[in-house]
This record gives C-alpha cells, structure tokens and sequence, in this order.
C-alpha cells in the first residue's frame, strides 16, 4: 500500500516543473490525479510557459504509475474553468482527497510592468484561492490542502527602488499573502478536520528558476547573463551550500502533508529551504 493509496489529488500547474513532479510523486503512492495548467504563455511573464505536450506528458508519467488522470486545460484565474475540470475530475475518479495549488508564475521585470504585478496577483494568490475553493465543497474528514509559498515570503526584504519591478514585488507579495491566507483557512476547517499547510520552496530546479529573467534577479550587474554566470550567486539563497533543491525535494514534502503521517498537522508553515530562513530571522518562540 502507498501512502496516499486510493485518494485522489487535485493539482494546478501540473504541466510541468514542481506541479509535475507532484503528480508523479503522489501516483507513485496510489493517487490518482486530476492535473489543470494553462498551457500557454503570459504576456507579462519573459520566459516560456507550459505547453499541451507538457501537459500530455504528465499524463503519460503518471499513468506509468499505473495510476488514473484526468487532465485539463485551465486558466486558475478564471473560477468557472477550474470547477469544470474539477467536477470532470471528481465524476470519473469518484472522489477528491487532496488539494495542491501549485500554479504560478514570476513576471521578473515584466512588461508591461503594472500588469506584471496584476498577473503574479492574479494567478499565485487570486488563483490559489480559486483552486481551494472550487475543492472545498468536495472535501470531507482527512483532507489536506497544500499551498505552494515561497521563501520570498519569509524573507525582510526592504525594495531599494520603490516601484521599478511591480511584478518581482508583486510575487513577494502574493507568496504572503497565501501564507496568511491558509493560516485562516486552517482555523476554518480544524473543527471539521480538515487540514490545509502551505510548503515554501527556496530556489528549485524548474524553468521558471533556469529563465534569463531569473538570472538577471542574481546578476543585475549583467545585461544578457546565462545560467554559468548566475550559478556563483545562487547559494546566497540559503544557509546550505547549494544553489537550488530538485522539485522532487518539495514533492516529497506534498507527500508527506497529503498522507495520513501528516493527520494531525495543519496551519504549517514547512519550509523546504536549505536553511534560507534561518539567514535572516533569529529564533522565533
């Protein structure tokens, strides 16, 4: 028996990256899936999105697994689109256990730059909740509920220059704000026991990291800087000497707060970060 053996998960931003390695991991546990991405580019956002053969191709890894999905095209943004998928999902899978909100982006830079900050909003903390709440009228006694973060969130960063990237701002922000959000939402479901945590990955192995925009974030000295330049920068990022996690690393803490291992925690702010955390923060009681 897996650890998630006959539970079925929800996840956006499936297509690929994180998101992809999620469903893997959990079908590799007995779940079976049901997998939205939008698959296609955001004007604001410089590096390639996902694709329909991204998407295609999680089908395909996870029914490897021998596990069933159900896989849609979806914007999280649009709430109707993603309880039609949901409801699709639920219809032939029969049930829904668990709920991974995923999706989203980093307009770093983004032009033009005011709708950079509308999308990185609209997508990592509108469509967040979008996601959740599409699930909730599904979940029932034993559900979990995991939100994707980011060490961003944790960080005291103060902006040197107030305004000049509304959309790398604008992900600080949303990655916060979803962390508040699931603090309140864990409130709201614990009578009802049902869990929701939230997971705050540091720098992870995934196109949105390995992106020009992204390293022009570690080496605004450089113009056009290329994954050789950036990588002497990328430890900054955490106490650890390394330059990123693999998203199997987050995956396996999904995996761990869907199962029933994780039963009794939730409000749980689990960072998955080579002690980026402890760079800036002293010991909190």
């Amino acid at each position: 028996m897996g650890r998630v053996q006959g539970k079925v998960a929800f996840i956006t931003g499936a297509a690929r990256g994180q998101g992809r390695s999620h469903a893997v991991r959990l079908a590799e546990e007995g779940a079976d899936i049901i997998a939205v991405d939008i698959c296609r580019d955001v004007e604001s956002v410089r590096y390639a999105m996902a694709t329909p053969e991204d998407l295609e191709e999680t089908v395909r890894l996870v029914e490897k697994q021998g596990r069933r999905i159900v896989a849609a095209q979806a914007d999280v943004r649009e709430p109707a689109q993603l309880r039609a998928a949901l409801e699709r999902g639920i219809a032939e899978l029969g049930r829904l256990d668990i709920v991974v909100a995923q999706a989203g982006i980093a307009p770093m830079k983004g032009n033009p730059p005011l709708q950079g900050w509308a999308d990185v909003v609209d997508i990592n903390l509108a469509g967040s909740v979008n996601a959740v709440h599409a699930a909730l009228p599904h979940l029932s006694e034993g559900a979990s509920i995991i939100v994707t973060g980011s060490t961003a969130a944790l960080m005291n960063v103060i902006a040197e220059d107030p305004g000049a990237d509304p959309g790398g701002t604008g992900y600080q922000f949303s990655k916060r704000a979803v962390a508040e959000y699931v603090h309140e939402l864990a409130r709201v479901l614990a009578s009802r026991s049902i869990r929701a945590n939230v997971v705050h990955p540091t720098n992870t192995n995934t196109p949105m990291l390995q992106s020009e925009p992204m390293y022009q974030s570690f080496r605004k000295d450089l113009e056009h800087p290329t994954l050789e330049d950036a990588l002497p920068a990328f430890p900054a990022m955490q106490a650890m000497p390394i330059p990123w996690v693999e998203p199997v690393d987050i995956s396996n803490a999904v995996l761990f707060l869907a199962s029933d291992e994780a039963r009794y925690i939730t409000g749980m702010q689990l960072r998955v970060d080579g002690g980026g955390y402890l760079k800036s923060h002293d010991f909190q009681r």
